[in-house]
């Protein structure tokens, strides 16, 4: 069915026995578009994915690269409107990827600092729909972890948005570790969002146009959430809460040989720097430090096997919007052959929880 084909909007506002919190949602300001402009148009910015990726929104007359970016960049009417159309009753609300982590260091801190502002505005003009993210620029870790602090602590926000590598490098790295720590003692969750494919990653993608979400981003994310756990950031901040989407990029479904393939490498000394886990298993990091959403997967059977093997708790509801913004696909939470109550939390009542928000 189209995007532009007329549907009646689901029933929301508590109507269905739950409110709908849409958890990973995107935007973005002009003045980073305006810079993201910029590197296109420098022949010596060498950058694969994001020319791949923003080359292709900002350069495109298609239908649907014209809506995303013309949607990404409103915070008021017209957001509103779609939420309202497809039953959305609060979105989450997170500068798109890469956000501020291709520019540089001074920069991603100025932008990071001036689409949080925006983001807040936002969220003032409309507290009962918007709850925002803080956006940070890893590129500057002791920087990055106050304007989180600033974030939470000034702004309300409830999470900070890592847009999986910057530059290339992952955050396994104990030098960007100043993140983890500040968002473990603020008690709010990083949303771990995908990116193209990292310099060392990307060709092949590129060369059978896999590199964006049709398959590069989950492989890119799943990587990256991979190495924070074989890297020992869980087992050095056991309380921080990582939320990926797309059902766990995959990985709860590989969940068994992770562990296995994982403990055999461990056992055998096969790789100097690869040490025991404090948990032992792969799936242990899954299940108690991971939160995975659906965005994009409107798909009952991904939906339900993630809450098998993750724990209905460990679950919960996005929409991916612009990207994917797609009326009847709401509907798929609310067929779920699952009670009332568990719709609710895979609706709303995790969402709460995990975003420390008060119960509506």
């Amino acid at each position: 069915m189209s995007e532009t084909t007329v549907l009646p909007a689901p029933p929301f506002r508590g109507a269905p026995g739950y409110l709908r919190i849409a958890t990973e949602e995107a935007f973005v300001t002009p003045e980073v578009l305006k810079l993201y402009q910029q590197l296109l148009d420098d022949p010596s910015y060498d950058d694969p994915g994001f020319r791949s990726l923003w080359g292709f929104y900002m350069g495109s007359r298609s239908p649907r690269a014209t809506a995303v970016i013309e949607r990404l960049q409103d915070l008021g009417p017209r957001r509103i409107a779609d939420m309202d159309a497809t039953g959305i009753d609060v979105q989450i609300v997170s500068l798109t990827s890469p956000g501020v982590q291709v520019f540089d260091k001074d920069t991603a801190n100025a932008m990071a600092r001036h689409s949080n502002d925006v983001l807040a505005d936002a969220v003032k003009r409309y507290p009962d729909r918007y709850v925002g993210l803080a956006a940070a620029a890893p590129q500057d870790p002791a920087t990055a972890a106050k304007e989180i602090e600033r974030g939470v602590n000034e702004l309300g926000f409830r999470g900070f948005i890592l847009n999986s590598h910057t530059h290339n490098e992952y955050t396994d790295d104990p030098k960007f570790w100043a993140i983890f720590e500040a968002c473990e003692a603020l008690g709010v969750p990083v949303y771990l969002h995908p990116n193209t494919p990292s310099k060392q990653l990307i060709q092949p993608f590129l060369e059978a146009g896999l590199d964006g979400a049709v398959y590069g981003f989950g492989v890119e994310t799943g990587l990256h959430l991979l190495r924070l756990i074989v890297k020992g950031v869980f087992d050095r901040f056991p309380k921080l809460q990582v939320i990926v989407g797309h059902c766990g990029e995959a990985l709860p479904f590989w969940m068994f040989r992770l562990d296995y393939m994982h403990g055999a490498g461990v056992r055998s000394q096969r790789y100097d720097f690869l040490k025991p886990l404090k948990r032992g298993k792969v799936s242990e990091y899954l299940k108690h430090n991971v939160i995975v959403t659906n965005s994009g997967m409107a798909w009952s059977p991904a939906v339900q096997f993630c809450r098998q093997v993750m724990g209905p708790e460990r679950v919960m509801y996005a929409m991916d919007y612009p990207y994917q913004y797609v009326r009847e696909e709401v509907l798929m939470g609310d067929n779920l052959p699952i009670s009332l109550e568990e719709k609710r939390e895979f609706f709303q009542g995790n969402a709460e929880r995990v975003f420390g928000l008060k119960p509506r």
